[in-house]
């Protein structure tokens, strides 16, 4: 498969933040509190602040793990910490903003005993004080499988439970040499074991060179997984030092992994060029509550 050229398609064209973006993205900076939005340069974060929308990110903006797709900083574990006061300043943004739903995510921390499951458990349970009506998605590491650890997650009483496969099979051992595709889907499966109730999510990002069939699979596997929602989005290298875009893939081919996925009973599809694992969240989640 030949790279594609480096520009753009139209369809990734994006409006120029307004000033009420520009300030949110200003307080939550000054009140050192991370984001994936910006962290992993994430083509809609304008759009998304401008909505009130962001998804805070725990336990520093530092990873142990090196995937060669994201663009979230790599560091060496000896200077890695862990921030107690960090969900106290998350629910001054989310007091700030007025925010109805809470997407938290992390960078993946192996240093940790726990895998950072217990940080997961602070920033859920502050929310909850803060407003048990306020609903809380998660989008958690593999924490290396270890079930107490999701279990400890899960007993926090979030709303929403994710993690991502991010891609095919085949691709791991090149894109994430730190992870494991199967364990993955282990993580989403023992989710449910732990509590059928729980709604799941993950997510598979394309244009890294997989092949239908291959993304089809990975449909099929997470549907064994009995993972509830799934997202589809285009692959954008961070910097020409990441792993290179292979394909861009067409909106109408985003349509038809959608309808694949439909049919295969996932009981909601978000599939789109400039979808991420957390864009719409809240909209996604109301599809399967409805």
């Amino acid at each position: 498969m030949s790279l594609p050229s480096n520009r753009l398609p139209f369809w990734f064209r994006q409006e120029i933040p307004q000033a009420i973006t520009l300030k949110r993205m200003d307080l939550v900076s000054k009140l050192g509190v991370n984001t994936v939005c910006k962290e992993a340069r994430c083509p809609n974060m304008g759009n998304c602040f401008n909505n009130g929308k962001l998804t805070f990110m725990i336990l520093g903006k530092s990873c142990t793990r090196d995937c060669k797709f994201c663009g979230v900083n790599k560091s060496n574990y000896e200077t890695l910490t862990v921030d107690e006061d960090e969900p106290k300043r998350i629910l001054c943004i989310i007091k700030e903003f007025g925010l109805k739903y809470v997407v938290i995510t992390s960078v993946t921390r192996d240093d940790l005993a726990d895998g950072g499951a217990g940080q997961f458990v602070r920033t859920i349970k502050a929310i909850h004080d803060l407003n048990r009506n306020i609903i809380i998605e998660v989008l958690i590491p593999d924490f290396e499988g270890n079930i107490s650890n999701l279990k400890s997650v899960l007993d926090a009483g979030p709303d929403v439970v994710a993690h991502n496969i991010e891609t095919i099979s085949r691709l791991y051992k090149k894109l994430r040499p730190e992870a494991d595709y199967r364990l993955s889907l282990e993580v989403l499966s023992n989710l449910k074991l732990l509590r059928p109730s729980s709604i799941t999510k993950s997510s598979i990002i394309l244009g890294l060179g997989e092949r239908q069939k291959e993304v089809i699979a990975a449909m099929e596997d997470l549907r064994k997984s009995k993972c509830d929602i799934l997202i589809l989005g285009q692959y954008l290298a961070p910097s020409k030092k990441h792993y290179p875009v292979y394909e861009f893939i067409s909106p109408e081919q985003f349509m038809k992994y959608r309808n694949i996925a439909v049919s295969l009973g996932f009981k909601a599809v978000l599939s789109g060029p400039l979808v991420r694992s957390s864009y719409k969240a809240e909209e996604v989640f109301a599809e399967v509550m409805a």
